[in-house]
């Protein structure tokens, strides 16, 4: 087994069940290419988005590899009225994740998060367990332990 991440120690210190899916990749590949890898429904595996509002705030939003944040409905969700992604060079300092490898669980601070509600209707979830090539796999439910997460409906239209 290889080291532990941050996410794994977080999720073990809480006993939420969970299982590593590693994969080679020395650089961040896009989230259906991870579905693919994994042999999972792109549906059920959630790319972290951070993003900021025009009050200057931060916030985290889950979504499907297979879909996109609808920006207008994340603003609405969490009170603003613009919001825009956050630059990538930005990303380390505030969570103290890269791209490709961050992962909403252990971020430096905690940022209000929002999970496309399609999540409730995945019996398994997946998403970073905080660098490349690292996925973890649990429940919706075992994610509700170790962060503060709403859901709502936060894609574009299909």
């Amino acid at each position: 087994m290889e080291d532990k991440t941050n996410v794994m120690r977080i999720l073990d210190k809480k006993k939420i069940s969970y299982q590593c899916h590693t994969y080679e990749a020395k650089e961040a590949v896009g989230g259906m290419e991870v579905a693919e890898i994994l042999g999972q429904n792109p549906s059920a595996v959630f790319k972290t988005l951070v993003i900021v509002g025009k009050s200057g705030e931060h916030y985290v939003f889950m979504v499907p590899v297979n879909r996109e944040l609808d920006l207008k409905k994340a603003a609405k969700i969490v009170g603003e009225k613009k919001i825009e992604m956050i630059k990538s060079r930005e990303l380390l300092p505030l969570t103290g994740y890269i791209h490709g490898g961050c992962s909403p669980v252990g971020m430096k601070k905690a940022f209000p998060t929002t999970i496309d509600e399609s999540a409730k209707d995945q019996e398994k979830i997946f998403f970073s367990g905080g660098k490349i090539g690292c996925q973890i796999e649990t429940t919706l439910e075992g994610l509700l332990k170790v962060v503060r997460v709403n859901t709502g409906d936060i894609c574009t239209d299909e």
